[in-house]
């Protein structure tokens, strides 16, 4: 059977086909690999040989460069992506090399390709002329949280199992904690908490309807940050490694350093955290805590506030579903374990804290969609499709979305 190839009548987007989050810390890349385009097929607005060479590298390679990255265990295969088959890649690698990121562009000649990128997120407005000199390429921006609420809303309903959460959560026994499916098919209202550089909540009553109800600049840079001066590591994975490995209790003030025990009245257990680096006031105890042990309670203090203020946006409004999302979870069961731990003792079982596979790429996938002409199902459904698409979900039927949503 011949490979279906691009055509300009068709009225396809010029490939290759991928859309970019530009993020404060990390920059993120959905693209999409087609496997029915092959060097020496003769339509020439595909330019198969440059395309088979950005392909071939994107595939060779699972680092690009000193920091690039390409989160294999997130591909999704078999995709139908407006007639084409192949495979969706999720790629990352920190802001601050964007400089490196251009001239492999360049290098590749991608722009041979494509004149417009779609884009989301700060970076989409801080680097537009650094793309434009350099690459000669302009992008097209996206409002951020819509990418981000499209994102999740489409990846979800094309994978199975992508939302989970963490059952019988258990911070003394860590392990205990079971990772469950959890079905996102009826989800609305709820609330979505975006972990980033800094965080950003929104709460969300349906694919199209959503508003940012409260947010806080500590987030997943102040955590990195932090480490980065407290330890010397240099990247996030180094910052986790060592909390990984410490314990917070010999730099943070629990309740039973207090009270001696817990504070039963108020439900307070003992190895609850009464003050975050409540020791390091005292020089014999600065002595003793290692450099994991500062990552530790680092990464502790910066869960338990972002958990926190969930919590009270959530019962302030009256919602009992918690999507966490961002490249703060990325690697980071300790951080998830917390939330799910705090989500469900502090609100004695009333909120569920949600989690999702593809964590920090959902305002990429968003972009990605916009290029393809997806806004909130404005196109067909079945423009993009997978052999795992679920079926009858919150997206597959706009009436049932909208009269779920009415209910609540």
């Amino acid at each position: 059977m011949p490979s279906r190839r691009y055509c300009v009548e068709e009225g396809l987007p010029a490939m290759p086909w991928f859309g970019v989050d530009i993020g404060g810390t990390l920059a993120k890349l959905v693209f999409f690999e087609p496997s029915d385009i092959h060097p020496g097929d003769p339509e020439p607005e595909v330019e198969p040989d440059v395309l088979a060479t950005i392909q071939h590298y994107l595939r060779s390679h699972t680092a690009y460069g000193d920091t690039g990255v390409r989160d294999v265990h997130l591909e999704i295969p078999n995709v139908t992506v407006l007639g084409h088959t192949g495979s969706l890649h999720f790629i990352r690698f920190p802001t601050h090399q964007m400089d490196t990121f251009l001239h492999l562009v360049k290098e590749k000649k991608l722009s041979s390709l494509a004149e417009i990128i779609h884009a989301t997120g700060g970076g989409a407005y801080k680097f537009e002329k650094d793309f434009f000199n350099i690459v000669s390429m302009k992008l097209q921006k996206h409002d951020e949280l819509s990418c981000l609420i499209q994102g999740i809303h489409f990846i979800d309903r094309l994978i199975p199992d992508e939302c989970y959460y963490w059952n019988h959560p258990d911070l003394r026994n860590p392990e205990k904690s079971e990772k469950t499916p959890y079905d996102f098919r009826d989800p609305y209202p709820y609330l979505v908490v975006n972990i980033g550089s800094g965080v950003s909540i929104l709460s969300v009553h349906s694919k199209t309807s959503f508003e940012r109800v409260s947010g806080t600049s500590l987030g997943g840079g102040t955590f990195l940050g932090l480490c980065c001066l407290l330890t010397g590591c240099e990247t996030f994975e180094e910052a986790l490694e060592l909390a990984a490995q410490g314990d917070n209790t010999n730099v943070d003030k629990l309740v039973k350093d207090i009270y001696g025990g817990g504070y039963n009245r108020f439900g307070l257990p003992e190895s609850t955290v009464a003050s975050s680096f409540g020791f390091m006031h005292r020089k014999e105890k600065r002595s003793e805590a290692s450099k994991a042990d500062l990552a530790r309670a680092t990464l502790v203090t910066i869960t338990n506030n972002i958990g926190s203020l969930a919590m009270m946006t959530a019962m302030n409004l009256k919602l009992t579903r918690v999507v966490f999302v961002g490249n703060f979870l990325r690697v980071n069961p300790i951080a998830m374990k917390l939330l799910a731990y705090a989500m469900e003792y502090w609100s004695r079982g009333a909120l569920k804290a949600l989690f999702l596979e593809h964590e920090g790429y959902f305002g990429a996938m968003g972009a990605f969609l916009e290029l393809m002409g997806y806004t909130n199902g404005s196109v067909h459904t079945d423009m993009i499709s997978s052999p795992h698409k679920k079926q009858n979900g919150a997206m597959e039927s706009d009436n049932h979305e909208t009269d779920s949503t009415a209910s609540q």
